[in-house]
C-alpha cells in the first residue's frame, strides 16, 4: 500500500505539471537557471577571495617558519597585499617567447583556470541551490583533465625547461592517480554514497583507517605540486618548470588555478575523512578544518626539502598502490557486516 500511495502522488504531480501554462513553465525554467548561475558566480567569487587570502596566510606563515619578514608592509598588516599582487600581474605587458606556439600558449592557462573553477561548483554546504547526483565522478573527470593543461603549457612554450617540467608533471600524475582513485573508491564504499552533501554528515573514516588518510594526504601533496613533490616546478633544476616562459596575466591565471585546486583538495580531505561537530555548525567547522589542513600543507612546505624524482615513483607504485589495493579488498566485507 505504501508503494501505491507514492505512485498516486507522483501521478497527481505529473497531472498538475502538465496543466501548467507555457508561460509559467518558462518562468520556472528562467528562475531555476538564474538561481543556478547566481549560486555558481557567488561560489567563484568566494573561491577567488579565499585564494587571495590563502596566499597571504602562506607567505606570512613561511616568514614565521623561516624566521624572516613576511608581507606586512602594505596597508593594515599586509591585508591588501594579494590585491596589489593581482593588480601588478594583470597590468604588466603580456610577452611570449618568439618560437612558442601562440594559440596553445594562451589556451593552456585559460583552460586550467576554467577547470579549477568548475570544480568549485560541487562545493558541499547546507544551503545547496542545485544538486549533482554524481559529484564524485564529476570531480574525478574534471580534475584529471588538468594534466593536459600542464603538458600543453610546457609543450607550447617551446623551451627545454618547460617541456621537461611538463613531462615530469605528466609522469608524476600517472604514478599517483591510480592510488588516489583507489583510496577515493574505498572511502565511498565505506560511506555508501557518492554525494558530497551526504558524505558531509556521515564520514568518520580517519579514525577507522589511519593509513588510508596518510596515503591520501601524501598523494594530495603530489597532485597539487607541493613540496616535497613539486617536480613540475623544480626551481633548482628547471628554473620554474612548465610555467618558465609565462609572465604577467598568464602567470596569474596559472597561479590562481593551482591554488584553487589546492583549496578544493583540502576541502575534500575534510569532507571525506572528518565530520562536523554538529549539523548546525557544519559550514563553520568545514571552513575551519579546511584552513587547518591547508596550514599543515604550508608547514610541510617550510619543513621538508624536495625528494628525488625516482623516490616518488618508487613510493607510489611499490608502497601506496599495494596498500590501497589491500584496503580496498578488506573494506567491502567489513561494510556489509556493519550495515546488517
Amino acid at each position: 500500500m505504501k508503494g501505491v500511495r507514492i505512485t498516486l502522488r507522483s501521478t497527481r504531480w505529473q497531472t498538475s505539471a502538465e496543466g501548467l501554462n507555457p508561460s509559467n513553465e518558462l518562468k520556472l525554467s528562467c528562475y531555476m537557471n538564474f538561481t543556478f548561475f547566481t549560486s555558481f558566480i557567488i561560489r567563484i567569487v568566494i573561491a577567488l577571495l579565499g585564494i587571495a587570502f590563502y596566499t597571504l596566510i602562506e607567505r606570512k606563515f613561511l616568514g614565521y617558519f623561516h624566521l624572516r619578514k613576511g608581507p606586512n608592509k602594505v596597508g593594515l598588516r599586509g591585508i591588501p597585499q594579494p590585491f596589489a599582487d593581482a593588480l601588478k600581474l594583470l597590468t604588466k605587458e603580456l610577452t611570449k617567447p618568439t618560437p612558442s606556439n601562440f594559440s596553445p600558449f594562451i589556451a593552456a592557462p585559460t583552460i586550467a583556470l576554467i577547470l579549477a573553477l568548475m570544480i568549485w561548483a560541487i562545493y558541499p554546504h547546507n544551503h545547496q541551490s542545485f544538486f549533482l547526483t554524481f559529484r564524485v565522478l564529476y570531480f574525478l573527470c574534471v580534475s584529471r583533465i588538468n594534466v593536459y593543461t600542464t603538458f600543453l603549457a610546457g609543450w607550447s612554450s617551446n623551451s627545454k625547461y618547460a617541456l621537461l617540467g611538463a613531462l615530469r608533471g605528466v609522469a608524476q600524475t600517472i604514478s599517483y592517480e591510480v592510488s588516489i582513485s583507489l583510496i577515493l573508491l574505498t572511502t565511498l564504499i565505506t560511506l555508501i554514497s557518492i554525494d558530497f552533501t551526504k558524505i558531509n554528515t556521515l564520514s568518520w573514516i580517519i579514525f577507522i583507517f589511519p593509513p588510508l588518510f596518510v596515503i591520501w594526504f601524501i598523494t594530495n601533496l603530489a597532485e597539487t605540486n607541493r613540496t616535497p613533490f613539486d617536480f613540475a616546478e623544480g626551481e633548482s633544476e628547471l628554473v620554474s618548470g612548465f610555467n618558465t616562459e609565462y609572465r604577467s596575466g598568464l602567470f596569474a591565471l596559472i597561479f590562481i588555478a593551482e591554488y584553487a585546486n589546492i583549496l578544493m583538495i583540502r576541502l575534500f580531505t575534510r569532507v571525506l575523512f572528518t565530520r562536523s561537530l554538529s549539523y548546525i555548525l557544519s559550514d563553520i567547522t568545514l571552513v575551519l578544518i579546511t584552513i587547518t589542513i591547508a596550514t599543515a600543507f604550508v608547514w610541510i612546505r617550510a619543513t621538508f626539502p624536495r625528494i628525488r624524482y625516482d623516490h616518488l615513483i618508487n613510493l607510489t607504485w611499490k608502497r601506496f598502490l599495494p596498500v590501497a589495493l589491500c584496503i580496498l579488498v578488506i573494506i567491502p566485507p567489513i561494510t556489509i557486516l556493519l550495515n546488517k
